[in-house]
């Protein structure tokens, strides 16, 4: 299983594909509101990249639920533990 580090890593990877942009460096407090071009669609892209890339679904209510990259790395690594 991945660890919180690893999972940031691969995170941060699906940001910098989805937003083409390999300068982008995510942290726990970091939201829509800090990445210009982080609208609804590319929050589609991002939720689809991560469920290919860790093998697990988000439910709409999970998704909803998502105020920041902290609480999506959260999200990941209590999927990974189920």
């Amino acid at each position: 299983m991945l660890n919180r580090e690893e999972i940031r890593k691969n995170l941060n990877l699906i940001f910098q594909d989805v937003f083409d942009d390999t300068t982008i460096e995510i942290t726990d407090e970091m939201s829509a509101k800090d990445i210009e071009d982080w609208d609804s669609l590319a929050q589609i892209d991002l939720i689809v990249a991560s469920e290919g890339t860790f093998n697990v679904k988000f439910g709409i209510s999970e998704i909803a639920q998502l105020k920041n990259i902290g609480d999506m790395l959260d999200l990941i690594e209590r999927k990974l533990c189920q």
